[in-house]
């Protein structure tokens, strides 16, 4: 059994907190926010006691430290829990900046603690059914993917998202969601270029358009956005030389793979029965909690939280210069 507290009780935080009070492996001890009265709020949904700083927590009994808090003070927090022995589940991105994140990762590294990011798209039903699809040659072999993922402006002006040198906007925040993913099906990109609105006047609207070229020359282009009046839509599309494969949250065949084989084309509605009914967040958790119990490494690694936080970084540099930017 493993003692969780949570770091931030604002709707991450309460997803997560959520999550681990159904789970059986996990105990969810404790949750901590500087808005203490926040704090309270979420620690009584659960019977949970409720800190406002994470020295308090740190001097109970505690395992893991699970942080969902604003980007700029993920380090500061891992660092706390790691010089304390305790592992570490942080929210994405990683950090703000590359440094950053490979400091947290160099950090709970010599303290010999688990850091595992909370990239939690690998967990969705239908992003891991078409990666299973991917690799498996369902459309033979990739040439070319397209992401798009938006919703509503974040909140007023004063919200720290629409704060870009403290979130990294839509790139950072949105997009690196995909820059994982596509990470995990492809390996490792070797060229970013993008456009956007990084530091737009515009209050709380971002957009923006990145290009990555991976080593194994698959092309993919990633769109993001806060832009739309409502809701939330996602969608993938992947080419390849034998097929289609496209999913659209937004539709009720929501993955659908087409053959091609001479000149017939065959569309099959393949979406995962159970789209509808898995928690990815829960999964993601349940899997973190395993690993440690088991004590073996997660699934998502702290080098996967380093380099979608690369890749975000060098596409807010590309949007920023105008130019394309080669990784090292």
């Amino acid at each position: 059994m493993q003692k969780v507290a949570v770091i931030g009780a604002g709707k991450i935080g309460a997803v997560h907190a959520k999550a681990y009070a159904a789970m059986p492996g996990a105990d969810l001890v404790a949750i901590c926010d500087q808005r203490l009265n926040a704090a309270e709020e979420l620690a009584g949904a659960y019977s949970a006691r409720a800190f406002a700083t994470i020295e308090q927590v740190l001097k109970e009994e505690v395992d893991i430290i699970d942080i969902c808090t604003p980007t700029p003070t993920h380090v500061d927090y891992i660092k706390a829990a790691a010089a304390a022995g305790k592992h570490v589940c942080c929210e994405k991105p990683l950090a703000r900046s590359i440094s950053q994140a490979m400091e947290a990762a160099r950090i709970c590294e010599e303290a010999g603690v688990t850091l595992f990011v909370a990239h939690v798209l690998r967990w969705f039903p239908e992003y891991r059914r078409l990666k299973e699809l991917i690799v498996s040659g369902a459309i033979g072999d990739t040439v070319e993917v397209r992401t798009s993922r938006g919703g509503k402006p974040r909140g007023g002006v004063d919200n720290w998202l629409n704060n870009m040198q403290m979130s990294g906007g839509v790139v950072l925040d949105l997009l690196v969601h995909d820059f994982d993913w596509l990470r995990w099906c492809y390996g490792s990109v070797r060229r970013v270029y993008a456009k956007g609105l990084y530091g737009s006047p515009v209050p709380g609207i971002d957009y923006a358009l990145v290009t990555l070229r991976f080593d194994n020359g698959v092309i993919a282009h990633v769109e993001g956005n806060w832009a739309r009046p409502a809701g939330f839509v996602t969608s993938v599309e992947v080419a390849g030389k034998q097929g289609l494969l496209h999913f659209r949250n937004s539709e009720s065949r929501a993955l659908v793979i087409e053959r091609r084989s001479g000149a017939s084309e065959a569309v099959e509605d393949i979406t995962p029965p159970s789209m509808a009914l898995v928690d990815p967040y829960y999964k993601e958790l349940a899997h973190l909690v395993e690993c440690i119990e088991e004590n073996r490494p997660p699934e998502v690694t702290a080098q996967d939280g380093i380099e979608a936080v690369r890749i975000g970084e060098a596409a807010l540099r590309s949007i920023t210069t105008g130019e394309p930017i080669t990784l090292a």
